[in-house]
C-alpha cells in the first residue's frame, strides 16, 4: 500500500494532463497554416489553393499496380529498410537521371519524407547542436530539430530572388553547427536553387565537416528546362549527404506516403534505426507501384513536369492580367504573389484571411513559415488544379484585388 500512496503521490501534482506533461516543443503550438487555411475553406466553400495537392488522382498504372498487389500480394511487414525491388529501383532511377551513385546498402524506404527527415535528424542531432536552415522554411523543420534537443538557426532568404549566398552560410556556421538542412526545390518560395548556390553551400560543408539533409521531394517538379542538381553530387558530398526523395510529390499523389533516404551506407545506417522505432516499416502494395514507376522512362517525367508548367502558366498569366506582381515558380506546384508591389497594403496573413472568408479563395502567406513575428507580404497559391477551378480562383482574386488595393 505504500507503494501505491506513494505512487498517487507523485501523479497528484501534475494537475491537467495535457498542459502539464506535453514536451514544450509542442505544447503551445498551433495547428499549421495548412490546415487553418483548409479548414476556413471548408467553412466558406472556397477554392483551395493553400494545401499544395493536385486535382487528379495521379497515373492510373500506378493506382491499379498499387490495387493488384494490395490484393494479391502481402500485406504484413515489409521490411524495415524498405522491399528489395524498391531499393534497387531508387539506385537505377537516381543513376539513370541524375547520375548519382548510389548503392542498395545505401536506399532506406521510409513512411513519407517528412518520416525520413525526422529519422535523419534524430540520427544525428546531439542535445545543444545547431542545424542551419532556410527561411521561409518547411514548417516541419523547426519542431523536429528542437524535438531532437538541437537548435535551429535560421538563414533568412529575402524576396524576390530568394537567392542562396555562401557569405549567409558562413556567417550562420559556429562550433557547435552539426548539421544543415537544404530544400532543393524549395517550398514555399517555389525557388529552384542553380549550379553556385549549391556549390556554395557543398563548400562550406566540406570545409566545416557538416552532415547535409538535402530534402528534394520536388526533384521532378522543376519548370522551363532547368536540372535539378542534387547536393550529394558535389564534390566532397557523397559521404555527408542524405539524399530525401518522395514518391508521392514525383508522381503527383501526396497521399502516398513513400520517401527515400539516400547516401552514404555509414550514414544511412543511424537513419534506419531510428526509421524502425518511427514507423518501422511502408506499406508493401505501395512499394511494388512505386518501384515500377521509377523505372519509367525520361520522357514520362518531362511530360508530367510539361502539364504542371501549363498550368503555373495558365494562373500566372490571368494573376498578371489582373494587375498581381508575380514572383517566378521555378519549381514544386507553387506561385507566389508580392502583395506590397501589388499595390496591396494589407500583411500576407490579413489577405489570406480576407481573400478565403470574403471572396473564396484560400492561398498560404509566406510569414506562416519564418521564425519571427514580422509582418511578410507574399502570398503562395497551388496551381496543380484543373483548369476551371484555375480560372475561377483568377476571377475571385482579381475581385480581391480590386476591393483590397490601395487608392
Amino acid at each position: 500500500m505504500a507503494g501505491v500512496s506513494f505512487r498517487l503521490a507523485l501523479i497528484a501534482p501534475l494537475g491537467s494532463v495535457g498542459d502539464m506533461r506535453a514536451h514544450p516543443v509542442f505544447a503551445d503550438m498551433p495547428v499549421t497554416i495548412f490546415e487553418t487555411m483548409s479548414g476556413l475553406a471548408r467553412e466558406h466553400g472556397a477554392i483551395n489553393l493553400g494545401q499544395g495537392f493536385p486535382d487528379d488522382q495521379g497515373p492510373e498504372s500506378l493506382r491499379r499496380l498499387a490495387a493488384d498487389a494490395l490484393m494479391t500480394g502481402s500485406n504484413q511487414y515489409a521490411p524495415s529498410r524498405g522491399l528489395p525491388e524498391l531499393r534497387h529501383a531508387v539506385v537505377e532511377h537516381y543513376g539513370r537521371l541524375q547520375g548519382v551513385d548510389l548503392t542498395f546498402d545505401g536506399v532506406l524506404i521510409t513512411s513519407g519524407a517528412t518520416e525520413a527527415i525526422a529519422a535523419s535528424i534524430l540520427a544525428f542531432v546531439h542535445p545543444g547542436d545547431e542545424v542551419i536552415i532556410f527561411e521561409p522554411a518547411y514548417d516541419a523543420y523547426r519542431p523536429l530539430i528542437e524535438r531532437a534537443g538541437g537548435v535551429a538557426v535560421a538563414i533568412r532568404l529575402q524576396p524576390p530572388s530568394w537567392r542562396l549566398t555562401q557569405e549567409a552560410i558562413e556567417a550562420a556556421v559556429t562550433a557547435r553547427t552539426r548539421m544543415v538542412v537544404f530544400n532543393n526545390p524549395h517550398n514555399p518560395t517555389a525557388r529552384a536553387f542553380d549550379a553556385d548556390e549549391v556549390a556554395a553551400l557543398a563548400r562550406v560543408c566540406v570545409r566545416h565537416d557538416l552532415i547535409a539533409v538535402s530534402d528534394e521531394v520536388w526533384e521532378q517538379v522543376i519548370f522551363d528546362g532547368r536540372r535539378h542538381r542534387p547536393l550529394i553530387a558535389e564534390p566532397g558530398m557523397a559521404a555527408r549527404t542524405l539524399k530525401i526523395g518522395s514518391a508521392g510529390k514525383m508522381f503527383g499523389m501526396t497521399g502516398w506516403k513513400i520517401g527515400f533516404v539516400c547516401g552514404d551506407p555509414a550514414l544511412v545506417d543511424p537513419v534506419a534505426k531510428a526509421h524502425q522505432f518511427l514507423t518501422f516499416a511502408t506499406p508493401p502494395n505501395l512499394q511494388v507501384a512505386v518501384a515500377a514507376g521509377l523505372a519509367w522512362p525520361e520522357a514520362a517525367f518531362v511530360e508530367m513536369r510539361a502539364g504542371l508548367q501549363r498550368s503555373r502558366d495558365r494562373l500566372a498569366a490571368g494573376l498578371s492580367a489582373r494587375g498581381f506582381v508575380l514572383i517566378p515558380g521555378e519549381g514544386t506546384y507553387f506561385l507566389g504573389v508580392d502583395l506590397a508591389a501589388s499595390d496591396i497594403a494589407l500583411s500576407d496573413e490579413a489577405f489570406c484571411r480576407r481573400a478565403v472568408i470574403e471572396f473564396g479563395v484560400a492561398a498560404i502567406p509566406l510569414s506562416a513559415f519564418v521564425s519571427d513575428d514580422a509582418a511578410g507580404s507574399v502570398i503562395r497559391l497551388c496551381f496543380a488544379k484543373a483548369d476551371a477551378v484555375l480560372d475561377e480562383a483568377v476571377g475571385r482574386l482579381g475581385r480581391a484585388a480590386e476591393a483590397l488595393r490601395g487608392p
